[in-house]
């Protein structure tokens, strides 16, 4: 079985690799998203009291803004191999469904925590630069609710591109995204606002996937910090999961009858 699964995720991994914009989207565009908002900050006067896009709180927000796109690559990478032969010879073979969830999930996992280790480190740069207080063992305990967040995110791919064809996967992945970063208060404090908005964004994970993650930067280690936002974010990604498990059990056995 683990044979089988390494082999797999092997070969994703290497697609995933042969494609350049995955270099681009999954990790140059958080590092440059990172640099343009503390750009932002830096232009913003001390007297608004915005603290939004300092760096122990934007650093968090935008790790989790790079994991939406780990999802899209996801999607894409499921939604091709099915539209193609490539999945359809395989379901012949002794693979189970657990095998093709574990061989999608498992490399890009590695992806999503190399794209973090990276932006928290590219994080740590920043703070010596613009003079922010960044902790290290902050920046190194936001890998904790970043590791469920990514299990998460990628669910969704599997989930979509599982449920989607080709063209209609990447679509839906961008909406997500956008929704995903408007109510996930990535660019914004949604607590602040208030409002049916503050009522929608609690409603879904987003919100929990970047509270806990700028909750563990700044070690505020309470209950309603960092803990609560990272029990639900942990039990959307099994949900997420096993939802992915079950569609693509589904899907292969509607290629076989």
């Amino acid at each position: 079985m683990m044979r089988r699964i390494g082999a797999f995720a092997q070969r994703n991994a290497q697609e995933i690799l042969r494609d350049a914009l995955s270099y681009i989207f999954c990790l140059g565009f958080p590092l440059v998203m990172l640099v343009i908002m503390t750009l932002v900050d830096q232009s913003i006067p001390p007297e608004a009291g915005m603290t939004i896009f300092r760096i122990d709180n934007l650093s968090g927000g935008i790790a989790i803004f790079g994991q939406m796109f780990v999802m899209l690559f996801t999607a894409i990478s499921v939604a091709r191999d099915r539209s193609g032969a490539f999945l359809l010879r395989l379901f012949s073979s002794p693979m189970t469904p657990m095998d093709f969830i574990l061989g999608y999930m498992l490399p890009m996992l590695v992806i999503a925590l190399l794209q973090a280790g990276l932006l928290l480190v590219f994080s740590l740069g920043v703070s010596l630069l613009t003079g922010t207080a960044l902790s290290l063992g902050g920046v190194l305990l936001s890998v904790l609710p970043l590791t469920p967040s990514a299990v998460f995110f990628i669910g969704l791919g599997l989930l979509f591109g599982t449920l989607c064809n080709d063209k209609a996967a990447p679509g839906l992945c961008s909406i997500i995204i956008s929704l995903g970063a408007f109510l996930g208060s990535i660019w914004f404090d949604a607590q602040t606002t208030g409002g049916v908005l503050l009522d929608i964004s609690r409603c879904l994970p987003f919100l929990y996937c970047t509270a806990s993650v700028r909750a563990a930067m700044q070690l505020r280690l309470t209950w309603e910090a960092l803990w609560l936002p990272l029990l639900i974010v942990t039990c959307s990604a099994a949900l997420t999961a096993l939802l992915a498990a079950v569609a693509f059990r589904w899907r292969m056995r509607a290629e076989l009858a």
